[in-house]
């Protein structure tokens, strides 16, 4: 599975989670790249330490965040001298969803894309515009993807995994295995066909990739032709397993 991206003018954006039902949250830091390629976590902080940011990000978490503590950010709304903010402090004193901070490989700093709009104005407005336009084509892919049958090719993906781990049962599970044992074995196989299709397995993905709010299953984030060779691949490896050929 290939991390979702958009091109704004050629700079590379990375953004997690589901663009048709404006659920994306997109790297505030590859955007900050734009204006200081050395150091995009001052250009954020630059920008949220603004009286009129952190009241957008307040009216923000206002209408989508039930947990949103007015009250921590009444103080330090009223508290006199010059406003630092930095993203880890807003999102531990308000206890802030807008804005996440992820780590691994594809770490940084995520916004949701409304906040990610308004920050990318404040970096340039013609690369705002950039940003949009690929967004938008991104959101018109995914909605063809859906449209398509990707949900029907999924539920059938899930149906053949059946079959599959049928078989696993069937030839590969011995009276004598641990259950440690056993789960590894379902794991192992379903791995063979992970690897096969997306070029890594099922943990190596979920250490890669922020999965909260999200579900931990790669195959979920497979496109509706990825499927269809999936389908197909669990057929031929349950027929393998019959047959009594190794793993390998």
């Amino acid at each position: 599975m290939k991390n979702k991206t958009i091109n704004a003018n050629g700079v590379e954006i990375r953004l997690y989670g589901s663009v048709v039902n404006e659920e994306a949250y997109i790297s505030m830091t590859d955007i900050a790249k734009y204006k200081n390629s050395d150091d995009p976590r001052i250009v954020i902080s630059n920008w949220m330490s603004s009286y009129s940011t952190i009241d957008y990000l307040a009216m923000w978490e206002g209408l989508y965040n039930p947990n949103f503590n007015r009250m921590e950010f009444q103080t330090v709304r009223s508290e006199p001298g010059r406003l630092v903010m930095t993203p880890t402090q807003w999102i531990e004193k308000m206890n802030a969803v807008g804005i996440v901070s992820k780590a691994g490989r594809y770490g940084g700093t995520y916004a949701h894309s409304d906040i990610a709009f308004e920050f990318a104005s404040w970096v340039s407005l013609e690369f705002k515009l950039y940003l949009i336009k690929d967004y938008q084509r991104l959101k018109k892919d995914e909605a063809q993807r859906l449209s398509v049958g990707w949900d029907a090719k999924r539920e059938l993906s899930k149906i053949n995994y059946r079959i599959h781990t049928d078989a696993v049962k069937r030839f590969l599970i011995r009276p004598d295995l641990t259950p440690e044992e056993i789960s590894y074995k379902y794991a192992s196989e379903a791995d063979v066909l992970n690897m096969a299709l997306f070029g890594k397995t099922a943990s190596q993905w979920r250490r890669e990739t922020d999965t909260k709010g999200m579900s931990p299953n790669i195959r979920d984030y497979a496109s509706a032709e990825e499927l269809v060779v999936l389908i197909n691949l669990e057929d031929t490896n349950a027929d393998l397993i019959a047959q009594g050929l190794s793993q390998s």
